[in-house]
């Protein structure tokens, strides 16, 4: 027989309007979507990592997924796992006045395609070494519970900047002006709090 899993559990069974209130669960209380923060480490160029938390203003769902291989089979059509999917993200940052953000941004982008030289991936030529590299080591998008303490963590490896666009300017608009930035990711890992 089916049953009332949090009727029977809270005891809502035997309660009666007007003389109490319901025991209410938590056990469902979830992440919300504004509590979060971003982290940057090993970037290219260093002084980004001080402002990119700050100006962090809204992230795009991070993905990863497998495509699947169709197989035919006289009558049958099965499906396997096949080669992993990555999709970039978007992040986007708060133009700000007291930090250069959206210049750092720039220079990093700058170090995967620079379009005033024509350069590719300038710092980073084969056999260069440690140190000489487009990618960010790693960013962390950490979600933080109802007390703002770090809950659980994605985290991606291998990071750098695809594109970068200023977005639009508009006098009819009465918003901040922001800077949007498509980065993609060598590979991907997510974890609870207690492993963070």
């Amino acid at each position: 027989m089916v049953e009332a899993r949090y009727k029977n559990l809270y005891g809502r069974e035997d309660w009666e309007p007007g003389k109490e209130l319901p025991v209410i669960s938590t056990n469902i209380d979830s992440v919300r979507v504004y509590q979060w923060e971003v982290h940057l480490f090993g970037a290219p160029v260093p002084t980004l990592q001080k402002d990119f938390t700050l100006a962090a203003k809204q992230v795009d769902a991070v993905g990863y997924g497998v495509d699947a291989i169709e197989v035919h089979r006289v009558n049958d059509k099965l499906y396997y796992p096949g080669k992993p999917s990555l999709e970039s993200i978007r992040i986007t940052f708060d133009n700000l006045y007291l930090y250069p953000t959206s210049e750092h941004l720039w220079n990093w982008f700058k170090n995967t395609y620079d379009p005033v030289t024509g350069d590719m991936t300038k710092n980073a030529s084969p056999g260069a070494g440690s140190g000489k590299t487009f990618k960010a080591a790693k960013m962390d998008v950490v979600l933080l519970d109802n007390k703002m303490i770090p809950h659980s963590v994605v985290q991606v490896h291998g990071v750098w900047p695809v594109s970068w666009k200023a977005t639009e300017l508009n006098y009819s608009e009465n918003n901040f002006h922001t800077i949007e930035v498509d980065f993609r990711f060598d590979f991907m890992d997510f974890s609870e709090s207690k492993s963070i």
